[in-house]
């Protein structure tokens, strides 16, 4: 789950593609850069918050 869901920046919905960019991503088998550029986020500013974001959702709610 990504929060926020919107760009800060621009408006542009970023959450739809999160689950994707972190399963592929942020495992270390492709570039960050490329996986963005396949899903479709172009813009620099939804780039920078897809890349910056961290999942503090499981740190802040532990109990489920």
């Amino acid at each position: 789950m990504m929060i926020p869901v919107r760009c800060f920046t621009c408006g542009n919905v970023v959450a739809e593609h999160w689950e994707e960019f972190e399963e592929r991503a942020r495992e270390g088998d492709e570039d960050p850069g490329e996986v963005l550029d396949d899903l479709g986020v172009n813009r620099h500013c939804c780039r920078r918050m897809m890349v910056s974001h961290r999942n503090l959702v499981d740190v802040v709610s532990p109990y489920q």
